[in-house]
């Protein structure tokens, strides 16, 4: 008997899953609750455990093809027996011809060269009948336009701002001599953090301040304090202590710690600190959420870091340590270079780019003096604040990081 598995729920708000690998082929005969396959949503890997035990008859969706939720994912024949032909995964999409949207136009200013593989098919793409006209009517593609609405739904001001963008000029992939290239499928942890720096350069209005900061007085505090940590089994780093000091910050200029309801038009201030850290994976840049920062000591948030930390490493993260939040720091610790221009991580309002700290002479009561100086770079989405609050934000974190009594005193 033929058992149709359908893509189950598997997180709220979420439409559909990537197929990141298979875990089975046609013809294996697996157990009740053995893991079948790996599927992303939202930046979390999630295994699929099979429902039924029996033999694999059909398998729909290939690695890296999108699934949506409730469509039949694989067959499973529950009477044990190798099915008779052995079903594959449905062919690729016919070549699709290159999109009028990628014709040479006329602008001024800045004209980008866009690189076009019109070898590649078109995915699923949601979007209302009233969209896809205007897109039809504008020669734009679907399937290129960077989504911003509810649930990757592609909008009307998502084709108008792609049709409205200046392309000047197609290239088509060249030939390349044999063994001078290599070909990586743009799939799993890598399309989602593509998708998602798309959207947010798509979708925010950018701006960046930068403000350099003395960190002296903190780097004599932390080396005092990592003897303390130690006894506990913690590995303090600076990064706890500008995470209390953003959390004192955002709560003075609540505009930073929001995010923008676009369906409903309404500016969302979030009353909870829940405090992103960018961190480096086996498959790429991901966030992990740091909840309720407010509420931990700086011991607790090193700890809780760390153990977000090695969770990215082992690729065992779940969905909740990996969203919700909602504001971010960047930082690559020694690595962390003079200045960057971090993306916002929609639909946030800002980041915080943290740069490494080294010594350098600074003028310090008229006289030259070596200080421990590092940059901080906020870019913020201006659709929502100004830059008057980014710089009044920032100085308020420099302020605290600069003189730590005061960052003592102000933690609740």
């Amino acid at each position: 008997m033929a058992f149709e598995f359908h893509l189950p729920d598997i997180g709220e708000g979420v439409v559909e899953g990537e197929i990141v690998a298979w875990k089975v082929r046609v013809g294996d005969k697996i157990k009740l609750d053995q893991p079948i396959v790996e599927i992303m949503t939202d930046k979390a890997t999630v295994e699929i455990p099979s429902p039924r035990a029996g033999t694999i008859a059909k398998i729909n969706f290939k690695d890296g093809e999108i699934c949506p939720v409730g469509k039949v994912l694989v067959v499973i024949d529950e009477d044990g027996a190798a099915p008779a032909k052995a079903a594959t995964a449905p062919a690729p999409a016919a070549p699709a011809t290159p999109s009028p949207a990628a014709r040479p136009a006329a602008a001024s200013g800045h004209l980008a060269i866009e690189v076009v593989d019109v070898s590649a098919g078109r995915e699923r793409v949601l979007a209302t009948p009233a969209t896809r006209r205007l897109a039809r009517q504008m020669g734009v593609e679907l399937g290129r336009v960077p989504a911003t609405g509810k649930h990757g739904r592609v909008t009307t001001d998502d084709v108008k701002r792609f049709g409205d963008a200046p392309r000047a000029l197609v290239v088509a992939k060249s030939a390349a001599v044999a063994g001078s290239e290599e070909r990586i499928p743009l799939r799993g942890m890598r399309k989602r953090i593509a998708e998602s720096m798309s959207r947010s350069v798509h979708t925010a209005a950018h701006f960046t301040y930068v403000e350099e900061i003395d960190m002296t007085e903190l780097v004599t505090v932390r080396a005092r304090a990592k003897l303390r940590a130690a006894e506990r089994g913690v590995r303090l780093n600076y990064l706890p202590f500008i995470v209390k000091a953003v959390v004192s910050g955002l709560k003075k200029w609540p505009m930073l710690n929001a995010s923008l309801d676009e369906q409903a038009q309404e500016i969302v201030r979030k009353r909870y600190y829940h405090i992103g850290i960018a961190a480096h994976g086996p498959q790429g840049l991901v966030v992990t959420v740091v909840r309720d920062a407010d509420k931990r000591s700086i011991f607790d948030i090193s700890t809780e870091i760390e153990r977000l930390g090695e969770a990215v490493r082992s690729n065992t993260a779940t969905r909740e340590e990996l969203t919700g939040s909602t504001f971010t720091i960047s930082s690559l610790g020694k690595l962390g270079g003079v200045l960057a221009t971090p993306i916002v991580n929609f639909p946030e309002v800002a980041i915080l780019g943290v740069h490494k700290i080294e010594e350098r002479p600074a003028v310090r009561d008229g006289q030259i003096v070596a200080r421990h100086l590092m940059n901080l770079s906020i870019s913020i989405d201006h659709r929502l604040a100004d830059g008057w609050d980014g710089a009044m934000f920032l100085q308020e974190v420099k302020a605290l990081l600069e003189d730590p009594t005061t960052m003592f005193m102000e933690m609740v």
